[in-house]
């Protein structure tokens, strides 16, 4: 009886190892970043570090400009930064991905462009943003962008191609300062209604 004991003991010793107590989730209070319409497929957010993200975003109450703002975490508390365009034109679709602690990607359909694929290079010192040119990734339609970064110096775009019958294609684009050159667009699924990205 005794040696049943224990082995019960050892049995329930076991599952809860396997099978933790699970702490509820709490959350912090709401911040507002944009205090505008915001459109809700563009919205895009990557931390930069611990303790600063940057948000890229349609904002409404701006013509439509694309826009991004950071973000500065202390606690469970966010104060926000300016908001800075990198695009002057409607901006229905917005991703964003850091390079590192400083830089960052974003990529959008620019409507003020025949509403082609682009990139711009968003460099960041303290809550203030500067952006590079704008660098074209694909010359006709493009809708659901994904981005994402390889390294510090490279990152890959995915996308639906208006312009080649609507099929998910990939490009992988290269970073030199705020300068962006983009290598050869690979097809990678001839049905595609979104798309979503990540690095291994």
């Amino acid at each position: 009886m005794f040696k049943r004991y224990i082995t019960i003991g050892l049995i329930i010793i076991l599952i809860l190892s396997l099978f933790p107590v699970v702490k509820p989730i709490t959350y912090g209070s709401e911040y507002v970043f944009n205090p505008a319409s915001t459109y809700y497929t563009s919205i895009s957010t990557s931390s930069l570090d611990s303790t600063h993200f940057v948000v890229t975003y349609d904002d409404e109450g701006n013509s439509d400009y694309g826009t991004a703002v950071i973000g500065t975490v202390s606690g469970s508390s966010i104060s926000f930064g300016s908001e800075y365009v990198f695009n002057s034109a409607w901006t229905p679709d917005t991703s964003v991905s850091a390079l590192d602690s400083t830089h960052f990607v974003v990529a959008y359909q620019d409507r003020g462009n025949s509403d082609y694929g682009a990139c711009r290079i968003g460099t960041v010192s303290g809550s203030t943003i500067s952006f590079g040119s704008e660098y074209v990734f694909n010359s006709a339609s493009t809708y659901w962008i994904a981005v994402t970064s390889l390294d510090s110096t490279h990152f890959v775009v995915a996308y639906q191609d208006g312009g080649n019958s609507n099929y998910g294609t990939a490009i992988i684009g290269t970073v030199s300062g705020s300068t962006i050159s983009f290598g050869s667009e690979y097809v990678f699924n001839y049905v595609t209604a979104f798309t979503s990205i990540a690095s291994l």
